[in-house]
């Protein structure tokens, strides 16, 4: 039910050591909407019970549903966290002809539900998970929330992506909002400015909901609490499923993904280009396999398209039924873990 595949140092690493929690001193979470539903038995797993005990710092940089993720599991209780994540995520109800304010408006009624009282103070106190958000700052027309003009802009990002991801660094600022107390960095071959701002109880809210405020589908975030002014938008837009090198790392990546082919940005899904493989030397990737995806309602992972192709109360059943399906998906890592199955770990998929 689980493939896991891993980059070249991070193969060799398993070959010689075996898997333990130590090695691993990052995270990675992906954006994707409602696809994260088809790691929720792994997150539970990996923080109930993998680093249940842990007291060395873990690195955990997300942007949107990843940031989303993260926000959940830094928290004094994760497996919490989490679970409150989910059961909200996956019961939000829109109207029929919901907009950009409702759906916005949604998103902090789901971040409230899942902070709590103390979630934000928890966030940035957290001796051992230390949380990192991505968000855009934008420029150009992509900064308006007019419609029209919004929508001219990501036309032209998407046409300046086509010809060289490097271009799109005229109209996207990488802001990484990050635990007052990390010194991670990263290097980016694609030389997109990154800003990094600590999170603080002012910021926390509003910088989440920049990392997963979708372009035209949901409002931006306009002057955040403790950061240069401007709007903020999806840190999807430049890392949907990340391309960049974790400086200041000494260990392994892990990375639960929905997908083993990773994209780098949000214009990339629909073209044929990989990310740099170097970039995943690191990592070792969990990924559902196409058996257990053949398993789930429609033989597909939730995706955001859920929300207008099935009728709410069908829509929560299905999303129900794979949150309960991913427990295979721990047992699997579990099986794994405690047979030191080495050869059941396959080289990067691309």
């Amino acid at each position: 039910m689980l493939d896991i595949y891993a980059g070249k140092n991070a193969l060799a690493t398993l070959q010689q050591q075996g898997f333990s929690q130590q090695l691993i001193s990052t995270m990675i979470g992906a954006s994707g909407g409602p696809k994260w539903f088809s790691l929720f038995g792994l997150d539970k797993y990996i923080f109930g019970e993998l680093f249940k005990d842990r007291t060395s710092e873990l690195n955990l940089i997300g942007s949107s549903a990843g940031a989303f993720r993260f926000a959940a599991l830094s928290q004094s209780d994760p497996v919490a966290g989490i679970t409150r994540l989910a059961e909200n995520y996956s019961q939000t109800v829109y109207s029929e002809k919901a907009d950009a304010k409702e759906i916005t408006s949604k998103a902090y009624d789901l971040m409230s539900a899942v902070f709590g009282e103390n979630g934000i103070e928890q966030i940035i106190t957290n001796p051992v998970y230390k949380a990192h958000f991505v968000t855009c700052r934008c420029h150009g027309l992509t900064q308006f929330e007019n419609k029209a003009l919004q929508m001219l802009g990501l036309v032209t990002s998407y046409g300046l992506n086509r010809i060289d991801r490097r271009l799109l660094k005229h109209q996207f600022q990488r802001v990484i909002y990050h635990h007052p107390e990390s010194n991670l960095t990263i290097k980016d071959p694609y030389q997109f400015e990154t800003s990094y701002l600590p999170l603080t109880e002012n910021n926390t809210l509003d910088a989440l909901l920049a990392s997963g405020s979708i372009p035209v589908v949901m409002q931006g975030i306009r002057n955040i609490a403790d950061s240069p002014k401007g709007m903020y938008r999806d840190g999807g837009i430049v890392d949907y499923h990340f391309d960049l090198e974790l400086e200041n790392q000494q260990g392994l990546i892990l990375y639960p993904h929905f997908s083993p082919v990773p994209k780098a940005g949000w214009f990339d899904k629909s073209l044929n280009r990989f990310v740099d493989k170097k970039h995943y030397d690191n990592v070792i990737m969990l990924v559902p396999s196409a058996e257990f995806i053949a398993s789930l309602p429609h033989q597909k992972i939730p995706d955001r398209k859920d929300f207008t192709d099935f009728p709410a109360p069908e829509r929560i059943k299905n999303w129900q039924t794979v949150l309960s399906a991913t427990e295979q998906l721990a047992q699997s890592l579990d099986d794994f873990l405690h047979k030191q199955d080495i050869e059941r770990v396959k080289p990067l998929a691309w």
